[in-house]
């Protein structure tokens, strides 16, 4: 599926590439509801129909992805909740071995998240996660997400890299087309960003099933 030897760069999504995003979705979906409702006084299914239509109107936008956004907005200190369930934080498989055979085969490894600070913060405590990687970049640090062009400008200014020698792994369909735009030549969606959740169909853009379909085997080798 890759040609190593056109690749120098790899950028890398956090949740749902590199780790598994049962622990978002669980906190997003089931536990923040289930606090919420318990500080309000509310039913779950209450707190719920209140906190969704809420998330849905500011999805893709870096308000979305604030964490002190969400503290304000909700009145919870939303770090300290995440951190509650926090042993649900984990690599997707092979995810760490990818990682090493990269780092043998001389790619630069360049974590590009959405995630908050305080959030990758957390999941570099919880997992060995910043040993694997050159850079990490959080949206955060430039004012765009990953879904405007405005991220992959910024990107390249501060991280330079050539587009046409870049692989791009993340499992926003959204964010895949914004590299797109921007000249990444080599693009990947992941199958299953969440364990818990069933396999995605094949659609616009090839999809990762294990990484083991693209490990590198050394420097300048194709895989």
């Amino acid at each position: 599926m890759i040609d190593w030897d056109q690749v120098d760069t790899v950028l890398l999504d956090m949740d749902g590439t590199l780790l598994d995003l049962r622990f978002d979705n669980h906190f997003w979906l089931e536990y923040l509801p289930r606090r919420y409702a318990q500080v309000r006084r509310l039913s779950v299914e209450a707190a719920r129909a209140e906190l969704l239509p809420h998330m849905r109107r500011l999805e893709g936008s870096m308000q979305w992805y604030c964490l002190d956004y969400w503290s304000r907005a909700l009145e919870l200190d939303i770090p300290a909740l995440k951190r509650e369930v926090g042993h649900l934080i984990g690599f997707r498989p092979r995810a760490v071995e990818f990682l090493q055979a990269l780092e043998r085969a001389g790619k630069r490894r360049v974590l590009v998240t959405n995630a908050h600070r305080a959030a990758l913060a957390l999941k570099c405590e919880r997992t060995e996660l910043a040993a694997h990687l050159d850079v990490m970049i959080s949206s955060h640090d430039f004012g765009h997400p990953k879904e405007q062009a405005g991220f992959w400008r910024a990107l390249q200014q501060a991280v330079p890299f050539d587009p046409a020698r870049t692989l791009l792994l993340d499992d926003t369909v959204s964010v895949l087309r914004a590299a797109r735009d921007h000249g990444i030549r080599w693009l990947l969606g992941i199958a299953q960003p969440d364990s818990g959740q069933g396999r995605r169909q094949q659609g616009e853009f090839a999809l990762l099933e294990d990484f083991a379909q693209i490990m590198p085997a050394a420097a300048g080798c194709s895989a």
